[in-house]
C-alpha cells in the first residue's frame, strides 16, 4: 500500500473543526478519543475470553443439573414402580381339551401340584340310597349299577361351650406365716376367674393371626359365651410375659451361644416415635427385641459383646459391635442393590443414558445368582474344602474383573467401590465354613410376621406393651420352630412351673 503523502508544513485543514467526510465531526476530538483508547483492545478481548468462559462453566453447570436431574426423575419413577407395581402380563389360557371345556389353570411352572391327603381316620360312614330320578334330565329311567361311588368330606363340629370349674380346697394352717395355705387344682389359676386355656387361645389369636385386643373379647364372646372386657386380654399377655420372662432371658443366651446366627432389624412404630424390632435366631431358636434405637449397644443388648460364632446379616455396621467370630455378607441385599440401580438407569435416556453402568449392575446380579447356585451345589453333597476354596476363589477373580473400570453414574460406582471394599472378604464366607448359607432370607422371613402385625396394629403405645411382644413373640416362634403347638405350649406356660413350663418349649435338652 502506496504510503500518503504529508501535508505541506503550516497546512491548516479548513475542515478541521468539522470534517464532511466524519459525518461534521471534529477531527481534533476523534484524534483525542483514539490517543486515549489506544491499547484498550487487549482488555476488551480479556472480557471477551472471560465471558466465553463464564458461558461455558454455565453450560457445564447446566448439564450436570440436566443430568442430576434426570437421575433424580428416574430415581422417582423406578420408587413409585417398586411400591405400587402394575398388573403382571395375564396368564394365557391353555388349549381348549376334546370336549370343549377349557381347562383350569393349574400351578405356575416350577411349582409342584398339590392335593389334599386322605383323612387317616373316618369318624362317621353314612350310606346315601340311589336317586330315583336324573338330577340332570329329570329322567326316571335309572337303573341301579354295583360300583359305589365315595366321598370323604372333612368338617368341624362346631359345639362351642364354657366349662365352668368349681375348685373346692383343702386348706392347711402354716405356722411359720401365720396364715391358712392351698395349692392350685388340676389346671386352676390361682385367683384368675378365666382359665389357662382360654388365656392361651387368646394369645395364639394374638400372635399368630394378628387379631386386636377387642375382636378376640368378641370372638369369645359370639363363639363360647365367655364374656370378657378387651382389656382382660390384653391381662392375660401380662400374666404370660410374667411366667415367660425367665425363658426369655434363657432363651437370649442360647441363640448367643448360636454356631451360626442369623439377624436382621426392621422399623416399629411406638407412641408416634420410630422404633426398631431386632431378630437374631436360626432354624431352632428365635430371639426378638424391641429397641428404640439402631446402634451398637441395641445389637449388643441382643447378641451380646462378643458373639463367638457366624453371623449371617446385611452390612449394617452396628453388627460390627458384636464382634462375630466371623460374618457373612447377605448377597441377596448386593443383588436387590444392583437391580434398583439398574432399574433406575433403564429410565435415563439420550446423553444421560449409562450403557456401562447398567452392564456393570446386570453382571453383579449374574455374578450371585452364580454364587447362589455353586453354594447350593456344594450343600447337596458331603462338603468337601478343597472344592468349595476353588470356588471362592473363582468367584472372587471374577468378583475383582466386573469391578475393574470405574463408573460414571454415582450410585454405580459407590456399589463398585463396596464390592472392592472390606465387606468384599465377607461376602464368600458360606464357602469357608460349612453350614452357613450365602443369604440372609432366614431372618427376613423371620421378621414377616412382626411386619404384617405392624400393618394390623399400627404399632404400640406403652412400654410395656413393647414387652409383651418382645417376650411372647420370641416364645411363640420358638415353639413353633421346635415342632410343638404355641397353643399347648403357652398352656402349659400357665399351668407348669417354670422349669417345667422351659422344659415343655424344646424338643430336646439343651
Amino acid at each position: 500500500m502506496a504510503e500518503a503523502a504529508r501535508p505541506p508544513t503550516g497546512f491548516v485543514c479548513p475542515y478541521r473543526g468539522g470534517c464532511p467526510h466524519l459525518g461534521g465531526m471534529s477531527t481534533a476530538w476523534l484524534m483525542l478519543r483514539h490517543e486515549s483508547a489506544k491499547g484498550s483492545e487487549c482488555h476488551y478481548e480479556y472480557v471477551i475470553e472471560q465471558l466465553h468462559k463464564d458461558l461455558s462453566e454455565e453450560k457445564t453447570g447446566n448439564r450436570l443439573k440436566e443430568e442430576k436431574i434426570g437421575r433424580l426423575e428416574a430415581q422417582l419413577q423406578a420408587l413409585h414402580r417398586r411400591q405400587f407395581k402394575g398388573r403382571k402380563a395375564a396368564i394365557q389360557e391353555e388349549e381348549p381339551v376334546a370336549t370343549g371345556e377349557k381347562k383350569k389353570r393349574g400351578a405356575p411352572k416350577g411349582h409342584p401340584g398339590w392335593s389334599r391327603p386322605r383323612p387317616k381316620q373316618i369318624d362317621f360312614v353314612f350310606e346315601v340310597a340311589a336317586p330315583e330320578r336324573c338330577p340332570t334330565c329329570d329322567s326316571s329311567d335309572l337303573k341301579p349299577v354295583p360300583d359305589l361311588h365315595e366321598h370323604v368330606q372333612e368338617d368341624i363340629a362346631l359345639e362351642p361351650r364354657v366349662v365352668v370349674t368349681s375348685f373346692v380346697h383343702h386348706q392347711a394352717h402354716c405356722s411359720e406365716c401365720d396364715r391358712n395355705v392351698l395349692t392350685a387344682g388340676p389346671g386352676e389359676l390361682l385367683g384368675s376367674y378365666i382359665g389357662p386355656a382360654a388365656k392361651a387361645t387368646a394369645i395364639y389369636l394374638r400372635y399368630q393371626l394378628n387379631v386386636p385386643d377387642r375382636k378376640i373379647s368378641q370372638f369369645f364372646n359370639d363363639f363360647f359365651g365367655l364374656k370378657f372386657v378387651p382389656a382382660s386380654a390384653y391381662g392375660f399377655e401380662r400374666q404370660a410375659v410374667r411366667r415367660g420372662q425367665p425363658l426369655y432371658l434363657d432363651l437370649l443366651e442360647k441363640v448367643r451361644s448360636l454356631p451360626v446366627a442369623h439377624a436382621d432389624e426392621t422399623s416399629w412404630r411406638h407412641d408416634g416415635e420410630n422404633y426398631w424390632v431386632w431378630y437374631a435366631g436360626d432354624d431352632d431358636l428365635a430371639a426378638y427385641r424391641w429397641d428404640k434405637h439402631r446402634s451398637s449397644e441395641a445389637a449388643q443388648k441382643l447378641l451380646g459383646e462378643k458373639f463367638g460364632g457366624v453371623l449371617v446379616a446385611d452390612a449394617f455396621a452396628s453388627y460390627n459391635s458384636v464382634q462375630p467370630k466371623d460374618r457373612q455378607s447377605c448377597l441377596s441385599h448386593i443383588k436387590s442393590k444392583a437391580k434398583e440401580i439398574d432399574q433406575e438407569l433403564a429410565l435415563l435416556k439420550g446423553a444421560f443414558a449409562d450403557p456401562a453402568a447398567r452392564a456393570f449392575c446386570q453382571a453383579i446380579q449374574g455374578w450371585v445368582h452364580d454364587a447362589c447356585s455353586e453354594h447350593r451345589l456344594l450343600i447337596s453333597k458331603p462338603w468337601r474344602a478343597s472344592e468349595a476354596d476353588a470356588v471362592e476363589l473363582k468367584l472372587r477373580i471374577e468378583l475383582e474383573k466386573q469391578c475393574a473400570k470405574p463408573l460414571r453414574h454415582p450410585k454405580a460406582e459407590h456399589l463398585r467401590q463396596r464390592l472392592l471394599g472390606p465387606e468384599q472378604k465377607l461376602l464368600l464366607t458360606c464357602f469357608r465354613r460349612p453350614n452357613v448359607p450365602p443369604t440372609n432370607n432366614q431372618a427376613e422371613r423371620s421378621l414377616r410376621p412382626v411386619v404384617i402385625m405392624r400393618k394390623v396394629i399400627q404399632g404400640t403405645r406403652s412400654d410395656k406393651g413393647l414387652e409383651n411382644h418382645t417376650v411372647l413373640r420370641s416364645l411363640f416362634e420358638t415353639a413353633r420352630r421346635q415342632g410343638k403347638k404355641p397353643q399347648h405350649f403357652f398352656f402349659n406356660l400357665f399351668t407348669m412351673e417354670t422349669a417345667q413350663a422351659q422344659a415343655s418349649l424344646y424338643r430336646r435338652p439343651f
